[in-house]
């Protein structure tokens, strides 16, 4: 029975991928960062009539039971559940004094903080940090990468794409979906994490292209972390050209 499941949506997939590739072409918006669009669109679209259909209204019902408080408390306790993938790139990217003081905020939560729940690292004030395969692979030599919007997991590029299967075999939460066909982890973790986007909604909804604005907000946010928060400055005498 999971083959057909995995056979039907690999159909549906196609489908979807081939339709988009054979929609009427339309001027680039982005030539340079994503000149995949009409296949990036037909996947927003798809992604967006999931969200609609199924994750929207599970998030706002999660979030209108779950007490604030409550909320932040498992979302500390996911965060520190990821946190040693985080702890291995730093590392992977030759930062290891941050990657031994990630170690520490690791050890630190977990123990005292009570497997995370509780934020006590940052109340002591050790950095927090934020990395994955994606910025290892750019630290690298990938610096540019291709927009790719992906089926269920959103906004990406081919470089992040391809690191998160890396990020998949650290994650604690991916491990127990993948080896003991255990989902429920997985769900509550995506739901949870759909319910902390309930209020950037109405921004989405108002923009003109609401694509546009989602691919361009992301692209400037992934810039920002790829170069801990220090990008280097348009070169504007290519905009004069």
């Amino acid at each position: 029975m999971r083959s057909h499941r995995k056979y039907r949506l690999a159909l549906l997939l196609g489908t979807l991928i081939l339709s988009a590739c054979a929609s009427t072409q339309k001027p680039l918006s982005d030539p340079d960062n994503d000149p995949w669009e009409s296949f990036n669109r037909g996947m927003y679209k798809f992604n967006t009539a999931v969200d609609r259909a199924v994750l929207r209204p599970i998030a706002k019902g999660y979030d209108k039971v779950t007490p604030q408080p409550v909320q932040k408390g498992i979302g500390n306790f996911l965060h520190n559940l990821s946190y040693p993938a985080t702890i291995i790139n730093l590392a992977l990217q030759g930062k290891f004094k941050k990657s031994a003081i990630g170690t520490g905020r690791f050890v630190l939560n977990s123990t005292v903080g009570l497997l995370g729940f509780f934020d006590v690292a940052t109340k002591a004030d050790i950095p927090d940090y934020d990395e994955d395969f994606g910025q290892t692979l750019a630290a690298w030599g990938w610096d540019d990468s291709r927009y790719l919007m992906l089926p269920f997991f959103g906004p990406s590029t081919l470089r992040d794409g391809i690191g998160r299967f890396g990020n998949n075999y650290i994650d604690p939460i991916s491990q127990l979906a993948r080896q003991e066909d255990e989902y429920r982890p997985l769900i509550f973790d995506v739901v949870h994490t759909r319910a902390g986007l309930l209020s950037q909604e109405q921004a989405l909804e108002e923009a003109f292209d609401p694509y546009i604005f989602l691919r361009d907000a992301w692209l400037q946010s992934r810039e920002y972390d790829i170069y801990d928060g220090d990008p280097p400055l348009p070169d504007y005498e290519d905009f004069l050209d």
